[in-house]
């Protein structure tokens, strides 16, 4: 019979036996937290992925599962306990199991690469390179199924998210966040496999530790060319009304009217306000037409602004680009974004016949379905090209691909955080804005109802910030840019290349030892 995976670990060097390697990830998930907003301790980020990686190391597949599966529930079972803020504890726990799925199976797939790529490429090079590149490429793998499959998927908590403050942030501007999170874990794997790498000499192996982060650290920002730039006024109502939290319907229009009233006559060349900031929408609605237009037309500026459209049947989650012409004195919707990927079981609840019946009372608060959007994903505001990216649009790799492809040369990130009170979650939604801004070399004016509300220069600092929970605007000239970023260009075909390279390099390795076992059984 032939040994199992768990008896061959031998060829490896520092291996962990399984409790340990359990209580390890326990720990990996818990210490990466910590590198996420809002502890923002972005080494620690680092260090959780090296001794999430570690665990994993020489296991075989069932216990690589497992260990990932509790590593994986301690890292989000903490990182996105802010869903449980108006929706309870089951849709947490809900989310958590199903990330857990996708982590131990990337899981999996990282415990292979260990394994086989170390046996096939047994020499300094592949155990240093080869093998590390292939872990790093499973756990960018992983990370790229989640964020598409199911539903869209849930592309929060990569690893390079949680970058926004770190030294190595310039980096997603050269392979975008994909690229940039198969390179953090490329880089822990090689740290790992270079201290188990016995045959070298300890000061050689810190000589190339020492390298290899000397050339991490240093590596040169994408350089920034602005273009101009664009007067913007943004406003935070400080309106409580989310979607799941009880309101008065039209607060959020008051709200935001109040704030921006005092500054009418400021000179903008737009005001933005947040998703669902008029609560009531002003294509069908006489009162809420009256307000959006008086802010128009006493700022002298077109206004984006949030609200819910009907088309027939269909409810889109919208942002219109609103403007009084003094020419015809008519008010006139310039432009129009539906958001394009609604999320699922807020927004729209999929598969309703199926999973209604499962907990009615919880799904009841998901009571009609936003349509899919299929406008683009641009407005034209004063000479600028504005990208718009309402709320969770701004992780959504395809819709950020799809405004640069139009051209956007600022970007403007809408949203509403008052469902989720004051947790983490507008935070780490912000920081995931920031390395947007760097991954693209745009601004990016993120506007909240509650906060957290900033502005990013294309460099990835903050120009301007509110504090949450208190009603207030932003008013300042932003940098505008039409410069493209190595990640720009690239968009997803590092990630799929790094996914073809994992999936046939340990689909090789495995080959390659089966046809050692069997030559080695036939006694060739």
């Amino acid at each position: 019979m032939a040994p199992s995976l768990l008896d061959q670990r031998n060829h490896l060097q520092g291996v962990p036996p399984v409790h340990v390697a359990l209580l390890t990830a326990v720990l990996a998930g818990w210490v990466m937290d910590f590198g996420f907003p809002d502890y923002d301790i972005w080494p620690l980020a680092l260090l959780g992925l090296g001794l999430m990686l570690w665990s994993i190391r020489g296991l075989s597949l069932s216990a690589s599962l497992l260990v990932g599966a509790v590593g994986g529930f301690s890292f989000f079972g903490i990182l996105i306990w802010w869903l449980t803020v108006y929706l309870g504890l089951i849709p947490w726990i809900a989310l958590t199991l199903a990330q857990v799925f996708f982590f131990s199976l990337g899981m999996g797939l990282v415990g292979l690469a260990w394994h086989y790529g170390s046996r096939h490429w047994p020499g300094l090079a592949g155990r240093l390179v080869v093998t590390p590149a292939l872990v790093g490429g499973a756990w960018m793998t992983r990370e790229a199924v989640s964020s598409v499959f199911p539903f869209g998927g849930f592309a929060w908590a990569r690893i390079a998210q949680s970058q926004s403050e770190s030294t190595l942030a310039p980096w997603v501007a050269w392979l975008g966040t994909s690229g940039m999170s198969f390179l953090l874990a490329f880089f822990m794997a090689f740290l790992i496999a270079l201290l188990a790498e016995h045959r070298l000499t300890w000061d050689t192996r810190a000589a190339l530790a020492w390298a290899a982060t000397t050339a991490l650290v240093i590596w040169p920002s994408w350089p920034v060319q602005e273009s101009g730039s664009i007067r913007v006024l943004a406003v935070q109502g400080n309106a409580d009304a989310g979607l799941f939290a009880d309101y008065d319907r039209g607060d959020n229009l008051a709200d935001h009217y109040r704030v921006t009233a005092p500054l009418f006559g400021t000179d903008v060349d737009v005001v933005v306000w947040p998703e669902n900031a008029s609560d009531i929408d002003p294509l069908r609605f006489p009162d809420a037409t009256q307000v959006v237009s008086e802010v128009s037309r006493e700022m002298n500026a077109p206004l984006v602004v949030g609200t819910i459209t009907r088309d027939g049947d269909e409810t889109f989650n919208s942002m219109l680009l609103w403007e009084y012409d003094a020419a015809s004195g008519r008010d006139i919707v310039r432009d129009q974004y539906d958001k394009i990927h609604p999320v699922p079981f807020a927004e729209y609840l999929p598969w309703r016949d199926f999973f209604y019946p499962l907990a009615p009372r919880l799904f009841s608060m998901v009571p009609r379905d936003y349509s899919f959007g299929e406008r683009d994903t641009v407005f034209e505001v004063d000479g600028a090209t504005a990208g718009i990216a309402i709320c969770f649009d701004i992780v959504d790799d395809e819709i950020l691909w799809s405004m640069m492809d139009s051209g956007a040369d600022i970007i403007f990130a809408p949203t509403n955080n008052a469902d989720f009170g004051r947790t983490d979650q507008s935070v780490q939604q912000l920081s995931i804005a920031r390395m947007r801004a760097i991954e693209t070399g745009r601004s990016v004016v993120n506007i909240s109802t509650v906060g957290t509300s900033a502005v990013i220069d294309p460099r990835g600092s903050e120009l301007d910030r509110l504090p949450t929970y208190e009603e207030g605007y932003m008013l300042l000239d932003v940098p505008l840019a039409t410069h493209t970023t190595p990640a720009t260009l690239l968009g997803r075909n590092l990630e799929l290349l790094v996914v073809g390279f994992t999936l046939s390099g340990i689909g090789i390795a495995l080959v390659g030892e089966r046809w050692r076992r069997k030559t080695r059984g036939s006694g060739v």
